[in-house]
C-alpha cells in the first residue's frame, strides 16, 4: 500500500532569503516521497502566544489537515511553530538558530558557522539550506560573477573589485562570463565595471532577475566567483557543484561568516582570489554540498521511515 503523502505546513516571515531555505528543505522532502504541502504566514506574536497558551487557533489552521511536519526559517516563526504543534500536532523543524530555547523545537538545523552545541535535536549543516541541486550540465566555457556589497562585517572597495574581476577575465581568453549584482551593491558600481574583451562578459543587475534566474545560471556555470560578503550565494554555487572562488571584500572584524569561509577554504571547497593569483588553480569540489537533502533524508528516516 502506497504511503499517504507526509503534509506539511511551512511558515514564513516573508523574508525571501528565509523562504529559500525553507523552500529547499521542502523540495528536498519532495524528492524522498509526496508532499502535500500548505504556506502559511507567521503569525504576530500575540497572535501566537494565544493559540499556544490558550488555544486560540487561527481559523485557517482549523481548516487544514493536521500537519506532520511544521517547517520554519526566522525569527518570526518560531512561536507560530511551537503553537501549531501543540494545537495542531507534527513536529516542529526550526532553520537557523531559534532566539527560543533549542529545547522547545523537534529538530533544529543550525548552521556550523553559528556554532550549534550537541544534542539529539540539533543537526548541523554547513551553511543555510537552499533551492539548489547538484548540476549534471555543467559547461566548461561559462562562468559566473556574482557582486554583493558592504555589510555589517564587510566594507567594499569598487576598485578593488574591478582589479580582481579583470584578472579573471583576463586568464580564461575563451569563457563568456555573466554577472550579476545584489541588492547591496553600491549603485555606482556597474558604472564603472570593466568591458570585457570580444563581449564575453554579460551584465544583468538584480533588478532584472527574478528567484528563478540564478538557479538557472548555476546549472550551467562551471566557475562562478563571489564577493566574500555573499555567503548565501558561496553556498548555492558549491550545492551545484561549481568551482567556487572568492573576491576579496576589506573585513571589518572576524566573525562568524568570515571563519565560516575560512574553513571552508581549509577544507578545500574555495579558493580565495589571491591563492588563486599565486596558483592559478580553481579548485572543484571533491564531493556532494547537498545539505537540504542530507537534512530531509534524515527527517525521513528517523520520522517517517
Amino acid at each position: 500500500m502506497n504511503k499517504r503523502p507526509l503534509r506539511v505546513w511551512r511558515f514564513s516571515d516573508g523574508k525571501a532569503g528565509h523562504d529559500n531555505q525553507s523552500g529547499g528543505l521542502l523540495e528536498a522532502l519532495r524528492r524522498l516521497r509526496p508532499v502535500e504541502h500548505h504556506d502559511l504566514g507567521a503569525s504576530s506574536t500575540t497572535t501566537a502566544l494565544a493559540a499556544w497558551l490558550f488555544g486560540r487557533v487561527p481559523s485557517v489552521w482549523r481548516e487544514l489537515p493536521a500537519p506532520d511536519l511544521l517547517l520554519g526559517a526566522g525569527h518570526q516563526t518560531h512561536l507560530s511553530l511551537l503553537a501549531a504543534r501543540k494545537q495542531r500536532g507534527g513536529k516542529a523543524v526550526v532553520l537557523m538558530r531559534p532566539t527560543l530555547p533549542l529545547a522547545l523545537f523537534d529538530l533544529c538545523l543550525i548552521p556550523e558557522h553559528d556554532a550549534p552545541p550537541v544534542r539529539a535535536n540539533v543537526l548541523t549543516t554547513r551553511g543555510a539550506l537552499n533551492r539548489i541541486q547538484p548540476s549534471t550540465v555543467l559547461e566548461s566555457e561559462r562562468g559566473l560573477l556574482l557582486i554583493g556589497g558592504p555589510s555589517t562585517h564587510f566594507g567594499w572597495d569598487n576598485t578593488e573589485i574591478y582589479q580582481q574581476i579583470t584578472a579573471v577575465l583576463q586568464a580564461h581568453a575563451t569563457m563568456h562570463w555573466t554577472l550579476t549584482t545584489s541588492r547591496r551593491t553600491p549603485a555606482d558600481f556597474l558604472q564603472g565595471l570593466p568591458v570585457a574583451p570580444d563581449g564575453r562578459l554579460g551584465v544583468i543587475p538584480v533588478t532584472a532577475t527574478d528567484r528563478y534566474w540564478l538557479p538557472a545560471q548555476l546549472a550551467h556555470a562551471h566557475q562562478v566567483w563571489v564577493t566574500a560578503d555573499s555567503v548565501s550565494m558561496v553556498y548555492e554555487a558549491l550545492t551545484a557543484g561549481a568551482a567556487v572562488g572568492i573576491f576579496a571584500v576589506p573585513l571589518k572584524r572576524s566573525n562568524r561568516i568570515s571563519r565560516g569561509l575560512d574553513r571552508l577554504v581549509e577544507q578545500g571547497w574555495l579558493t580565495p582570489f589571491a591563492r588563486w593569483r599565486q596558483t592559478a588553480q580553481l579548485t572543484r569540489p571533491t564531493g556532494s554540498f547537498a545539505e537540504a537533502d542530507r537534512c530531509a533524508h534524515w527527517i525521513i528516516t528517523q520520522w517517517f521511515g
